[in-house]
């Protein structure tokens, strides 16, 4: 699969998100196991995950105790694979989420999630979204610290605006690797921070790049440039939505959320979907 950065780390141009496989609706444990063998074997080396993707208030980090049973029960090589956490955003167990930006709460889970997977420094911990009764230099103050104790090895911010980008840059010292923000053709509101990504050379993963679960199987509709462009291709109108993220902007890495092997064997293979400047364009003002 062809590859992008994040930070000084190679990853796979198509990352997993994990959040389906955990939250409600969620599929039996074992086609969860599967979906993520089924991304390790077509070359995805980027999962993404959070400790408030879980379903019921007493299993926080469901998420990334899953990946981490998967990876540890994959029969093949998996020291390369980036897992790329988040902390601040919080689901008390019915259904509605708060935040928690805190420096204090920020480094307790930091450090539970290292534990729930397995490893002695998280390799991407992203702050999860801006809590607004915490100052924001508050909030990455506290991941400035996580980097500098070895807690993690990267940092990122989540759900930010580009005041945000830049003020973590800052506080971060330079460090900042990765902004992970909603966006797909259906909600195209995070371009500005997409193009300030590309013009910093930070890492840009789109969160619900499909639309989400109930825009992925309609993706642009019948007669929509989406539909169109794939059958030209022959191949799925999602495959074509990926594709064409990976085409704005050499930063961009999707993270679509799978729960079925067969989801995410035709995502990641939107790594290798070439377009046409003129399929791109048109892509884009749709």
């Amino acid at each position: 699969m062809k590859t992008r950065r994040i930070g000084d780390v190679e990853v796979s141009a198509i990352g997993l998100g994990g959040m389906p496989m955990s939250i409600e609706g969620r599929p039996e444990e074992a086609r969860s196991i599967a979906t993520i063998h089924a991304a390790l074997d077509e070359g995805v080396t980027l999962i993404d995950t959070a400790d408030a993707y879980h379903r019921d208030a007493n299993e926080v980090g469901h998420n990334e105790l899953l990946i981490a049973k998967a990876l540890a029960s994959y029969g093949g090589d998996t020291s390369h694979v980036l897992v790329a956490t988040k902390g601040g955003h919080l689901r008390p167990g019915d259904g509605s989420w708060t935040l928690d930006g805190s420096p204090e709460h920020l480094k307790e889970a930091a450090k539970a999630s290292a534990r729930r997977l397995g490893v002695d420094a998280i390799g991407l911990y992203q702050f999860h979204r801006p809590d607004p009764k915490v100052p924001y230099e508050e909030s990455i103050g506290a991941i400035r610290d996580l980097l500098d104790e070895g807690v993690i090895r990267m940092a990122g911010i989540s759900n930010a605006n580009p005041d945000q980008i830049r003020l973590a840059q800052q506080v971060l010292g330079g460090r900042l690797v990765s902004v992970q923000n909603q966006f797909s053709p259906a909600f195209r509101s995070s371009e500005p921070e997409l193009r300030l990504c590309a013009e910093m050379g930070i890492a840009f993963l789109p969160w619900s790049p499909l639309g989400g679960i109930s825009r992925a199987s309609t993706l642009g509709g019948k007669s929509g440039p989406f539909e169109r462009v794939a059958q030209a291709h022959g191949v799925s109108p999602q495959r074509v939505c990926l594709a064409w993220e990976l085409a704005l902007a050499p930063v961009v890495v999707p993270i679509p959320g799978a729960s079925r092997p067969e989801s995410i064997r035709d995502s990641a293979a939107a790594a290798e979907l070439e377009l046409t400047a003129e399929e791109v364009a048109e892509l884009s003002a749709a």
